[in-house]
C-alpha cells in the first residue's frame, strides 16, 4: 500500500470521498483494533493447521493450488502461527464423491504449491488439499463477496471441502506468443505495507540475514516467467522504491536476467520512479535522457505501447498524468493503425473499482485523461488489453465505452500474492493467468507479507474471484505471427527480415 499512500494522507492532492471513507472505515476498524493490541503469549501447539488455501491459477488444462501449514496456538512475533513443515497433496476428480486422482509435492514444506496437470477443458473438478491428513481451509474473502478456492460455492462453509472449479475453454486458434505482465518491484524498499498516517497498521519486514524481499521476489518472478514460457516481459512501473540510482541499477541487473532490454523486456515508469529535481535516474537506467519514457514496440505484428503515467513533476502522491505531448502522440499512434493487435501498459490504472480501501485520485490517472484514452480505444478495435499496476491487486474490468478492451490490474511482484500475469496470445483470442513465484524463499515471503494491513491484505490483493486473475477472451489476433527465435535470426540473413524492428520505435 505504500504505493498508494507514499506521503501523509493530509498531503495528498486529492482525498477520498466521505462514502469511500465510511465504507472502508467499517471494514478496517476491526483490523485496526486487533493491530493495536499486543499479540497474546504463544500457547503450546495442539495440532496441525492447514490454512490459506487458494486457487491461484486456472487454465484450460491445469490448476495451481497453494496453502500453508502451521502450528495452532503459536505466534512468530508478527501475529502469524509458526510454520509446520510437512507433506502436501491434492486429491481430485470429476465427482465430489470420487476424488480418485492425486497430485503431490517433491519435498516437505510449510508453504505448499501443487499443480494439477492434464485437465480437460470445460470440465468441472472437485478437490481437497490436505497435509498429514488435515484438510486445508480457504482464505476467506467474505468482506468482498469473493471466493479464493474455486469458481463455484461448492464446499464453502464446510471444514475442508471438497471445493470445485470448472476449467475454461482454451483461446481460439493456435498459440502464437506468451508475454509476462508484472509491476511494482519496489527495489530498495525495506518494509512492506506501511500506510503513512495510519499508525496501527504495522508493516512487514524481511527476516534478518535473508535477501531483501524486493530483490528476492523480482528475481523469482523473472525466473518463473521464463520457466512458464514467456517470450517477452512487460514491467509496468514502480521498479524502484524511490527513484534512487542504485536501486534502479540493481533493478536493471535483475531484469537483464530475462534478456535484453528493449527487445526481450520493456519497462515504463511509475510514480515511485519519479525524477528528482533535474535528475532522472530512471531514464538513465532504462532509456537514456535523449528519448521520452513512452514508446511503441512491434513483436511479430503485435504492437506494444508503453505509457509514462507519471510524465510530470511531483512528489508521487498525486494523480497520474500523461504530458500533453505524450497524449497527443498516443492518439496519433492509435489512429494510424486502428486494427493492429495492440497491448498498452502503464503504471496507473484508468479506473479503480470495487476497492476495499478508500480510493483517492492518486490511485489512478486523472478522470479527464482516462476518458480521453477510453474514447481513443473505442475507435481502435485492435486494442485488446490495458495492463496497469499501482493498486497492488488483481482486478479485471470491462467498461461500456470500450468493451473490447480488458483493463487488467496486476498484483505487486514484491509481496503477497507475489507473482505475475501470463498473457497467452492465440490467433483467435487470449488468456490471462496469474502465477505465483514458486521458489521456496519467494513462497515463504509471500506468506509472511499476507498479514499487511492488519490481515486484510488478501481481501484487497488476491482478486475477489478466480476470474480477476484468470480469464479467456475471444479477439481477432490473426495479424500476429509467431516470432522468429533469436537463434534463427543469428543464423539466417533472411530470418533477420522476418520480424519487424525488434527495437523501440519512439515517435
Amino acid at each position: 500500500m505504500r504505493c498508494c499512500f507514499p506521503v501523509p494522507l493530509g498531503a495528498l492532492a486529492g482525498i477520498p470521498g466521505p462514502c469511500e471513507v465510511l465504507r472502508s472505515g467499517l471494514l478496517l476498524a476491526p483490523a485496526l483494533l486487533r493491530a493495536a493490541v499486543p499479540p497474546a503469549r504463544p500457547r503450546p501447539p495442539r495440532s496441525l493447521a492447514a490454512v490459506h488455501l487458494e486457487l491461484v491459477t486456472l487454465t484450460e488444462d491445469s490448476a495451481v493450488l497453494t496453502w500453508q501449514t502451521a502450528q495452532p496456538g503459536t505466534d512468530d512475533g508478527t501475529g502469524r502461527m509458526l510454520p509446520a513443515v510437512t507433506e502436501g497433496e491434492v486429491v481430485y476428480g470429476t465427482h465430489p464423491a470420487r476424488l480418485n486422482r492425486i497430485a503431490g509435492e517433491d519435498r516437505p514444506t510449510a508453504n505448499h504449491h501443487v499443480e494439477l496437470t492434464g485437465l480437460e477443458p470445460g470440465q468441472t473438478y472437485y478437490y481437497q488439499a490436505r497435509s498429514h491428513g488435515v484438510p486445508a481451509t480457504p482464505t476467506a474473502l467474505h468482506l468482498v463477496r469473493g471466493n479464493a478456492a474455486g469458481t463455484s460455492r461448492h464446499g464453502l462453509g464446510s471444514p475442508g471441502g471438497p471445493y470445485s472449479f470448472t476449467t475454461p475453454q482454451p483461446p481460439p486458434g493456435r498459440h502464437l506468443l506468451s508475454v509476462a505482465l508484472c509491476n511494482d518491484l519496489h527495489i530498495g524498499e525495506t518494509t512492506a505495507g506501511l500506510v503513512a498516517g495510519v499508525p496501527f497498521l504495522r508493516g512487514v519486514s524481511q527476516r534478518t540475514g535473508l535477501t531483501p524481499y524486493p530483490e528476492l521476489m523480482s528475481r523469482a518472478v523473472v525466473d518463473e516467467a521464463r520457466d512458464r514460457g514467456a517470450q517477452l516481459l512487460l514491467a509496468a512501473g514502480d521498479i524502484s522504491a524511490g527513484g534512487g540510482p542504485r536501486d534502479l541499477a540493481q533493478a536493471r541487473r535483475i531484469l537483464d536476467g530475462f534478456g535484453t532490454h528493449g527487445q526481450d523486456y520493456l519497462v515504463v515508469r511509475g510514480n515511485h520512479d519519479r525524477a528528482v529535481r533535474e535528475d532522472d535516474p530512471f531514464h538513465r537506467a532504462f532509456g537514456g535522457q535523449d528519448r521520452p519514457g513512452y514508446f511503441e514496440h512491434d513483436v511479430g505484428g503485435l504492437r506494444i505501447i508503453g505509457l509514462d503515467t507519471y510524465d510530470k513533476r511531483g512528489n508521487g502522491a498525486d494523480t497520474g498524468g500523461l504530458g500533453a505531448e505524450q497524449l497527443s502522440w498516443f492518439r496519433r499512434r492509435l489512429r494510424a493503425h486502428r486494427e493492429q493487435p495492440t497491448v498498452v501498459f502503464g503504471h496507473h490504472p484508468l479506473t479503480v473499482r470495487d476497492a476495499l480501501f478508500p480510493v483517492s485520485p492518486g490511485q489512478r490517472l486523472s478522470r479527464r485523461q482516462a476518458r480521453a484514452i477510453l474514447r481513443a480505444y473505442a475507435t481502435a478495435p485492435g486494442v485488446f488489453l490495458h495492463h496497469a499496476g499501482h493498486t497492488h491487486r488483481n482486478k479485471r474490468t470491462r467498461l461500456p465505452l470500450a468493451p473490447h478492451v480488458t483493463l487488467q490490474e496486476v498484483g505487486a511482484a514484491k509481496e503477497y500474492p507475489g507473482g505475475f500475469l501470463l498473457l497467452r496470445i492465440h490467433s483467435g483470442g487470449y488468456a490471462l493467468n496469474f502465477f505465483r513465484a514458486r521458489a521456496a524463499e519467494a513462497l515463504e515471503w509471500t506468506e509472511r507479507s499476507r498479514r499487511q494491513a492488519g490481515g486484510l491484505w488478501p481481501y484487497h490483493a488476491l482478486g475477489r474471484t478466480v476470474a480477476d486473475r484468470n480469464s479467456v477472451a475471444a479477439h481477432d489476433l490473426s495479424g500476429v505471427s509467431r516470432p522468429v527465435p533469436p537463434s534463427a535470426l543469428s543464423r539466417s540473413p533472411q530470418g533477420m527480415t522476418a520480424v519487424p524492428n525488434p527495437g523501440l520505435d519512439v515517435a
